[in-house]
């Protein structure tokens, strides 16, 4: 069966640019700011939170106002994260959706 083996190498293939994608995405910076820029978060290609810097003078606000942004600035970062990254994973698989690898 020649075809299988073609298929393989394929597989392969994709499968080494889907690494070489995720090591790209992991060194790569995304940066969001929230409430003003009160609130500034870093993560990586991947979604992993890198950095979370306030700004002293916000702080002062009600605690509550401080979680709500702080966790949407957190949310906006991670799915800005996601979306390139399924962006990425797009152009290898041609928009193919592979459960479990995106």
């Amino acid at each position: 069966m020649p075809g299988v083996g073609k298929l393989l190498k394929q597989a392969q293939k994709m499968q080494k640019a889907m690494e070489n994608i995720q090591a790209e995405l992991e060194q790569q910076i995304i940066e969001h700011s929230a409430g003003g820029g009160a609130v500034k978060v870093t993560v990586n290609g991947q979604g992993a939170l890198k950095g979370l810097k306030l700004d002293p003078e916000f702080l002062k606000e009600d605690a509550s106002v401080v979680e709500e942004t702080v966790l949407a600035a957190i949310n906006e970062a991670v799915g800005m994260a996601k979306k390139k990254s399924e962006d990425e994973m797009g152009k290898i698989t041609g928009g193919f959706s592979i459960p479990g690898l995106i």
